[in-house]
């Protein structure tokens, strides 16, 4: 099994390499997140220490079925992100994270909104957090964990929907 994730792992990296028409800097989006915009937030969400947490993760290295800050993988990090930023528990997996909380619309995404990708032609197969401005901060193959844009090709073409497991 571990064999055909390293096989997976590898072939997500060619086409998230490619993934350059909508390119973020985690750096200035880091700077531009903190900067007390006014967004919108679920209910009970203190996006302060939400934020924190997940910021804190950015430069850690992609390491399927590891959830430290040696080594994450995308469920790994919100479960983690979760659990440390707003005490709350989430499923391990992607696809059981999918299946928690109350689908949310893309025009209604809020900051902390769970975000899906089927990158494998197989259903739900990555997970992220999204933040604002259609960024959001996940544990990339390629990049470790980062921030990227849901209006890049790559992640546009795979996207499946989001939830709110948090709040309103």
């Amino acid at each position: 099994m571990v064999e055909e994730e390293v096989r997976f792992a590898s072939r997500v990296r060619e086409e998230e390499t490619r993934e350059d028409d909508a390119k973020v800097d985690p750096g200035q989006a880091r700077r531009d997140l903190s900067a007390n915009r006014v967004e919108r937030t679920p209910e009970g969400l203190n996006r302060d220490k939400f934020l924190l947490e997940a910021v804190s993760y950015l430069g850690v290295p992609y390491a399927y079925g590891e959830s430290t800050k040696d080594g994450i993988d995308c469920s790994g990090y919100t479960s983690r992100v979760y659990k440390n930023g707003a005490n709350i528990a989430l499923p391990r997996s992607s696809r059981e994270q999918y299946a928690a909380g109350a689908p949310v619309q893309g025009d209604s995404l809020q900051f902390g909104d769970l975000v899906f990708f089927d990158t494998t032609g197989s259903g739900v197969s990555h997970v992220g957090i999204y933040l604002e401005d259609y960024l959001f901060a996940h544990a990339s193959v390629s990049y470790g964990v980062t921030i990227s844009s849901l209006q890049s090709r790559y992640y546009r073409e795979r996207y499946v929907g989001a939830r709110r497991v948090a709040g309103g």
